[in-house]
């Protein structure tokens, strides 16, 4: 078990370069109806179903700096000639380094929303950033709970099971702050209805309409990620 809090700052120093970040890839994407993505390089959980174990289990010999000017100007450019009105940072975890997700973030256009897809352990660990991600208003962010309970945390991603009231906590920043944001659960088809149950009275404490928008996101069951699962024991 690690803390992944700890692990943030020590992946950071590896990633991030004054302004600068780690990417591997731009691309364009299906998700969410067609979108222009920018797979950061640096995450601090190790879920057993990550189809980018590779890379966040390498992140100082994983991809290149680049400028928050660099990498708006990809993320409008692939954006605009494919026809898309949504850009997002994926891949990793990309809360890691604040100062370059924030420069980032004021410089992608307002006719653009910008899809933060995030564990918010950072978020729930700083008060702070939400209310930095407040002053964006084409901003969503799409939190993805690593299981419903602190046990399915603990064995889904090798951090400290307590961890696990951070995302939490994150969700509830974000509706303190009005973010605009939805919950997200990794790996639902691998826990019990009943848990799923549970998840959404603890969400309805936060806003009674949050269980309505929680995301069930399935595994890709790639052969890596299938070896990955079986040791696990939920």
């Amino acid at each position: 078990m690690f803390d992944p809090v700890d692990l943030a700052k020590k992946t950071e120093e590896l990633v991030c370069k004054g302004d600068e970040r780690k990417y591997y890839r731009f691309r364009s994407a299906k998700f969410y109806g067609g979108i222009a993505t920018a797979d950061c390089v640096g995450c601090n959980i190790r879920c057993a179903y990550c189809w980018a174990w590779n890379i966040v289990n390498s992140p100082a010999k994983s991809g290149g700096f680049y400028s928050p000017d660099y990498v708006a100007k990809r993320l409008v450019d692939i954006a605009r000639s494919a026809g898309f009105s949504q850009v997002r940072l994926s891949g990793n975890e990309p809360t890691i380094g604040n100062t370059h997700l924030l420069s980032v973030l004021e410089r992608i256009p307002k006719d653009i929303t910008f899809i933060l897809e995030t564990n918010g352990i950072l978020i729930g660990h700083d008060k702070a950033y939400a209310r930095e991600l407040s002053k964006f208003d084409n901003l969503h962010v799409r939190v993805c709970l690593k299981g419903t309970n602190h046990k399915e945390f603990g064995r889904f991603t090798g951090a400290d099971p307590d961890a696990f009231e951070l995302q939490l906590r994150a969700l509830e920043e974000l509706e303190r702050n009005r973010v605009k944001y939805h919950p997200a659960l990794g790996g639902a088809d691998l826990i019990q209805a009943e848990n799923i149950e549970w998840l959404k009275e603890r969400l309805a404490q936060i806003n009674p309409d949050l269980p309505d928008h929680l995301e069930l996101e399935e595994v890709i069951r790639y052969p890596a990620v299938v070896k990955r699962l079986k040791k696990l024991i939920i």
